[in-house]
Parts: structure tokens; C-alpha cells; sequence
């Protein structure tokens, strides 16, 4: 048995980690910098410094930035900040824009002065903007998370001066986790703590995926998969995630929960479950038990990675869905374990080259490489410790993951960067 504490952070890391976001989280995040700027400036600056990391970067570049009327980019991410952002919504910063807005957000754009630099600081996550309106001045900084807002400077006075810990950050945001403890946490906490979290995550995630199918989206993955690969649960599992990213990557307003400060990844760790659920008339009980096997999965891998890097996200929310699709299915701690050491072994080491209408097709993947390693262990099939980056426990194997996307892939996330820039 888990003890009350320990249910207690659980809960906690839960409620912070599972909150909506309207729109690809890193332009959004420009977006709440930007609205925070014009607050302090009392109006839009005249010109904007934006100093920020190679990975913001690298996931704002192909996106679409919702309600802009299609726009992509550095630039109109913080224009619709400027001009339409409440902060009070947080990762729905720009989810109301009117018409007029909009006409006001392509206007400013043309006259806005805006310098983006790519900076040296050694963080993944990093926005710096600097702006000038008449003789004001404002700074806002952003380090490590979306909203984590860590320095306010106006007019040369310092409002808040915040020390950035880089020292493994994502791990100081989570509790311990071990696969063991967290099947416990799924069979005994209390749902009513926990329902309103899984519900709106149910509703919000399958309603953008719905949207995927029935518009046209990206690349449209989601519709490509249904239509050439027959309607067996796997397909469909794969099929509804990679809408949800159709939509999402290409400017759809529904809102979506996110996990581990993704919203791709809050969308590959929930919908596989929730349509299996949903194919075998599973009680609404064991569905939010199992979301939350593969919620808290899916960030016990990355604990050691962060919530940017080279290493696809996706691939941890996919071993995630195989693990919470395992759990709702029956399995036990010994089937989750298998399922995720072997979904891990199959697909670790897909690359992150920015948010985009692809994502949809490597979340696709990462889902089949969970169901996959779900259907090797009722076979009785397993990759063996020593074989690649497979060792010996699922949690030190997770761990070799995490040394994989921090330490292994640190040249790889510099020359992605170079190859998305270099024009």
C-alpha cells in the first residue's frame, strides 16, 4: 500500500502536470511572455528583442499559431501575445481572439521592429524578450516551463528576480517515480480526487481528435490510417492520436491536455486508451485508472529527459498507451513492465525536429511500438537486459533512456537545429 503522502504528490504533480493548452505549447508560451510584455509596457512595444533556446526554436518554426488565420512562426506568435493574450488564461493565453483581432495581429505584424536571436543559455526552454515602447522598456523572462515567468524588469527596476535551477529540472518538478509504485497509485486512489482532471482530459483530447478525422488537418494521418488499414482496435488507436496532432500542429482552437508540457504527448498517452475503452465497453473506473498508468508512464520517462530535447516525446506517450492499454486490459505490474521495456527497445532514439504536421505520423508509430510491446508479452516475448539500451528492471531501463536524450542526443539536438536554420 502507498501511503497518504505519497498519494498526496502523487495527486499534486498530476494537477500540474494535466492542464489545457490551446495551440503547440512553445509558440503559446512566446504568446504568455508576450501578453505579460504589453501588460508592463501599458500598450504594444514599437520593438521587440526576443533572445530564445534552440528548441523554442525548432518547435515554432513549422506550426501554426491558432488564431492568426493561419500564421507560423516567432514573429506571429508574439504579435498574437501582443495584441490579443490574456495571461490570465495561462496556456490558453490566445485562446479568444476576435476577427478584429486578428485584422489587429496581421497589421501589427508589418510595422512591428523585431530582432530574434537564438541565445546561449543552457537551458532547453528559454524566452527572453526585451521590449521598447516610446522611452519604456520592459524584460520578461521564461526558463524551464511554459509559464514559469523567473525575471520582470521595467524601466531598469527589477520586479521579480527568480534563480533558473538547471540542475535536472524536470526531475526536481516530479515526485519519485517507479512503475511498481505508480501501478499501486492507479489501484487504490480515491477517483473522486482525481476524476475532474481524467474527465476533462477524456473530453478535451477526444474532441480535437473527432475534429481531426472529420476536417482537414496537416496531412490528415489520422484519415490516411482509418481509410487504408482496416478498423481493427490497433488502427484505431494510432488513427485517433495522430488526429489529434492533424488538428493541433495545424491551428485547430480546441483546447487539448497536456503532459509533460506537451500537448502531442498529453493527446499519444490518453486517446489509445480511451478508444480501446471505448471498443470494449470498459467501466469508466478502470479507463481513469488506466489513464492514469499511462499519464504517469509516460512522465516516469521523462523524468530523466525533460520536456525538450532531441528525443521525440512522443515515443514515451506511446510505451505510455501500451503500458495504460496493458492495465486496462487486465495486466498486472509484470505485464506493464514487460510492455514498456519492450515498446522502449523498439522505438527509442526517434528524433525531435520541431512541431509540425509529421508529428501526427511519429506519434502513429510511437503508438503501434506501445501495442506492440503490449502483444510481445502475451506471447511471452521479451528483449533481454544487455540487448542495446535494455538493462536489467524497467525503472533502470527508463534511466538509460533518460542518459540517451540528455547526454547521447545533446550533438544531434544542435545539428537539427543547424539543418531547420540553415536557409
Amino acid at each position: 500500500m502507498l501511503d497518504a503522502k505519497k498519494i498526496d504528490a502523487y495527486i499534486a504533480f498530476l494537477e500540474q502536470e494535466l492542464v489545457p493548452a490551446t495551440g503547440c505549447t512553445e509558440p503559446i508560451a512566446l504568446a504568455y511572455a508576450a501578453a505579460k510584455l504589453r501588460e508592463m509596457l501599458g500598450g504594444p512595444p514599437q520593438k521587440i528583442i526576443a533572445e530564445v533556446s534552440g528548441n523554442i526554436i525548432k518547435n515554432v518554426k513549422s506550426v501554426v499559431v491558432p488564431n492568426t488565420g493561419g500564421l507560423k512562426g516567432i514573429s506571429p506568435a508574439i504579435a498574437a501575445g501582443i495584441i490579443a493574450g490574456n495571461t490570465a488564461r495561462l496556456m490558453r493565453v490566445i485562446e479568444d481572439v476576435s476577427d478584429a483581432q486578428q485584422k489587429e495581429i496581421a497589421a501589427y505584424l508589418e510595422n512591428l521592429d523585431i530582432e530574434i536571436k537564438c541565445s546561449n543559455a543552457p537551458r532547453m526552454l528559454d524566452i527572453h524578450l526585451t521590449g521598447i515602447l516610446d522611452a519604456r522598456r520592459a524584460v520578461v523572462h521564461i526558463a524551464n516551463s511554459h509559464c514559469n515567468v523567473i525575471y520582470l524588469e521595467e524601466n531598469g527596476k527589477i520586479l521579480l528576480n527568480e534563480p533558473a535551477d538547471d540542475s535536472n529540472q524536470s526531475q526536481k518538478e516530479r515526485p519519485d517515480l517507479t512503475v511498481q509504485e505508480i501501478v499501486k497509485f492507479a489501484d487504490q486512489v480515491d477517483l473522486e480526487r482525481i476524476r475532474p482532471l481524467l474527465k476533462r482530459q477524456i473530453e478535451y483530447n477526444s474532441a480535437i481528435a473527432e475534429e481531426g478525422i472529420r476536417g482537414d488537418w496537416g496531412a490528415n494521418l489520422g484519415k490516411v490510417i482509418l481509410s487504408d488499414f482496416g478498423d481493427d482496435i490497433k488502427t484505431e488507436a494510432q488513427a485517433y492520436a495522430a488526429a489529434g496532432s492533424d488538428a493541433r500542429m495545424s491551428g485547430c482552437e480546441l483546447p487539448v491536455v497536456i503532459l509533460s508540457g506537451s500537448g502531442n504527448q498529453g493527446m499519444t498517452a490518453s486517446l489509445p486508451v480511451i478508444r480501446y475503452a471505448k471498443r470494449y465497453n470498459i467501466p469508466e473506473e478502470r479507463l481513469y485508472r488506466a489513464l492514469l498508468v499511462s499519464d504517469l508512464c509516460t512522465l516516469h520517462q521523462k523524468s530523466g529527459i525533460g520536456k525538450l530535447s532531441a528525443y521525440c516525446g512522443a515515443v514515451s506517450a506511446g510505451c505510455g498507451a501500451g503500458a495504460g492499454i496493458a492495465y486496462l486490459l487486465g495486466g498486472d505490474y509484470r505485464a506493464i513492465s514487460h510492455t514498456l521495456v519492450n515498446a522502449v527497445a523498439i522505438l527509442s532514439g526517434m528524433i525531435c525536429d520541431g512541431a509540425k504536421p509529421s508529428c501526427a505520423a511519429k506519434i502513429a508509430a510511437a503508438v503501434e511500438a506501445g501495442i506492440l510491446g503490449y502483444h510481445m508479452f502475451l506471447h511471452d516475448q521479451e528483449f533481454m537486459c544487455g540487448e542495446g539500451i535494455v538493462t536489467k528492471g524497467v525503472d533502470d531501463t527508463i534511466a538509460n533512456v533518460g542518459i540517451l536524450a540528455q547526454e547521447g542526443m545533446r550533438q544531434t539536438d544542435t545539428t537539427i537545429l543547424k539543418i531547420m536554420t540553415k536557409d
